[in-house]
């Protein structure tokens, strides 16, 4: 029995300096969440042409199931050019009328998130009219024990505070990154405190859980009236190109798994650090590292689950 994980939203090549990686928050999450031993899947949309082919077969090669992946006969599969700055720290120009502006959500994809013990999505795939209405959609249809996770993901002038509030109200966890928090913070008014800040939207939003990523200031939990904080690791950064989403995607099997927030906190932080070794945001993860997951990911499912399972 494993956990069930989508990623909803873009899916896309990455067209570093040293050539393409798969890219796109929600994929990279599936991809770190199967590597970890979940059973994880994608909705999106590629097109009809040898990038869209391609990617569809890198996902598929990574463990992740493409069935909930559409094809559009006309746009091109999404790209993003980015460029990574001496620090390691990614910059991104993300280009439009792409195939994942179009998801349509197809009977597959309500589907895997009717069954899903775990669903992420941010708010770039939502910049379109036709995809938005379809993400909005899918949240809501996951079973009520599962983790609606909202992962912000700012990206150019592809978000609002009208689409934030909306998103908000679909999620029962928020993740969020240290220069995220204060466009929200400003949008809110909320505290000059960081700690004060998460935990008003928290209250605000009615969040289970919140986890803010502050890159070289490791990493801050907060969930029902208990936090975690975590100083974070030191590495020899490369790029730091997906690592929030394989933090996002441990936290979500951590939480799954019923695990102690420090302990959840310690284990995302070393994922997340580790892709910061690496070109690229999917990177093969070491056994040291995906063995506390895979290990348990069989057998220890809490009743509730069990019982979910079981109808």
């Amino acid at each position: 029995m494993k956990f069930k994980i989508v990623g909803v939203g873009e899916v896309l090549w990455d067209l570093l300096p040293e050539g393409r990686q798969l890219g796109g928050a929600p994929a990279n999450f599936a991809c770190h969440a199967a590597s970890l031993g979940a059973e994880s899947c994608v909705i999106s949309r590629v097109g009809s042409d040898e990038p869209g082919r391609e990617l569809v077969g890198r996902l598929e090669k990574l463990g992740v199931s493409t069935v909930c992946i559409e094809r559009d006969p006309v746009a091109p599969t999404g790209t993003v050019s980015v460029r990574v700055a001496p620090d390691g720290q990614p910059d991104f120009i993300i280009h439009e009328n792409v195939a994942w502006d179009n998801i349509a959500g197809e009977a597959a994809g309500m589907q895997a998130v009717k069954g899903a013990h775990a669903v992420c999505f941010g708010t770039l795939a939502q910049r379109g009219e036709i995809s938005r209405r379809s993400i909005r959609a899918l949240p809501g249809a996951a079973p009520a024990e599962s983790l609606r996770i909202f992962d912000v993901n700012l990206r150019q002038q592809f978000f609002s505070r009208d689409l934030i509030v909306e998103s908000l109200a679909l999620a029962n966890v928020l993740k969020i990154n240290e220069t995220e928090l204060p466009v929200l913070a400003g949008m809110f008014k909320l505290s000059d405190d960081e700690r004060a800040q998460v935990l008003e939207l928290a209250k605000r939003f009615n969040l289970r859980m919140v986890a803010l990523t502050r890159g070289g200031r490791g990493s801050l939990l907060y969930s029902q009236g208990r936090w975690s904080e975590h100083p974070g690791m030191k590495v020899d950064v490369v790029d730091t190109v997906g690592a929030g989403d394989s933090f996002t995607a441990a936290l979500a099997l951590g939480v799954l798994n019923g695990w102690p927030l420090d302990e959840i906190n310690a284990r995302a932080s070393q994922v997340a650090a580790f892709v910061c070794t690496q070109r690229g945001a999917t990177p093969v993860l070491p056994e040291r590292l995906r063995a506390p997951f895979v290990a348990i990911l069989a057998w220890q499912m809490s009743d509730t689950w069990k019982r979910y399972e079981d109808r």
